[in-house]
């Protein structure tokens, strides 16, 4: 079966000359329909720039991003538009990701009418059902982004990715500035979305703590590289890089007494085994 996302060689760079710098080298992921594959590393691994050029945000420098089969990875402007019919993101931020000065109507409205997918009255029955299907009162349609708490626009964002049906959703750190609570919400929103439509998510987190519970495989990332991949499960509990055990050390656990003593032992391990 061919993979809904399959990425092989993935090189991107930024600036020119002795000034160029490599972001992402040598990357191979797939991603299958209703499949999650979180991406994981420290800040500056690549991992946004990952779901950057494959949104075709950032210009790649060598391999190939195909989707459905066609490699998307130099597609031309045009092409791109029409490819967020089938791929769209949710980004970190639910305060800085949507227009303070349009109504939520309004957000939700404009990716129907720019891809033709509906009329006047259909989009606002569209509108409606999407804020319905992510847990929001459809009477607040024509609310701004002001009048919602983080938790709540972030399920607008959710809606607004969802408005087109796509088949992939790049979901870059969508919960980091939740708290908890709301994440567990963010979270089961999406699953909920996957499991009913098939969609496939390339989750971008720092947080191992967090994959297990919504990522079937993981691949760990480190200075632009696939250091380790694989099943969540086995990624979590059996790691075989040095750096996907210190990243999983260095993870927050619930029991703070457990906590403690990690942290502990951590310190008092030799300078050699840290």
């Amino acid at each position: 079966m061919t993979p809904l996302l399959e990425i092989r060689g993935l090189r991107v760079d930024y600036g020119r000359g002795r000034r160029r710098t490599t972001a992402v080298d040598g990357v191979d992921l797939d991603i299958a329909a209703g499949e999650t594959l979180a991406l994981v590393g420290e800040s500056g691994s690549g991992k946004t720039t990952i779901g950057n050029a494959v949104l075709g945000v950032v210009p790649v420098a060598a391999g190939t991003i195909r989707f459905d089969g066609e490699d998307i990875a130099h597609a031309t402007p045009r092409r791109r538009r029409e490819l967020t019919r089938e791929i769209q993101v949710v980004f970190q931020d639910p305060y800085g990701s949507l227009n303070s000065m349009r109504t939520i109507r309004q957000t939700l409205v404009e990716p129907l009418i720019a891809h033709g997918r509906a009329g006047a009255a259909s989009a606002r029955t569209q509108v409606e059902a999407a804020l319905h299907s992510v847990g929001l009162d459809p009477h607040a349609a024509d609310r701004y982004p002001g009048e919602f708490s983080g938790g709540q626009r972030q399920r607008i964002a959710v809606a607004r990715a969802l408005m087109l049906r796509p088949r992939l959703i790049v979901c870059d750190e969508p919960t980091s500035s939740l708290d908890l609570s709301v994440q567990a919400q963010v979270l089961n929103l999406l699953s909920g979305m996957q499991r009913e439509l098939g969609i496939g998510y390339l989750f971008i987190t720092h947080d191992l703590a967090l994959i297990r519970h919504v990522a079937h495989r993981v691949a760990v990332l480190l200075r632009g590289r696939v250091v380790e991949s694989g099943p969540v499960e086995r990624v979590i509990d059996a790691p075989e890089h040095p750096y996907t055990r210190s990243l999983l050390a260095a993870a927050p656990v619930p029991d703070p007494v457990a906590q403690r003593e990690r942290r502990l032992a951590r310190a008092a391990a030799p300078t050699e085994q840290r």
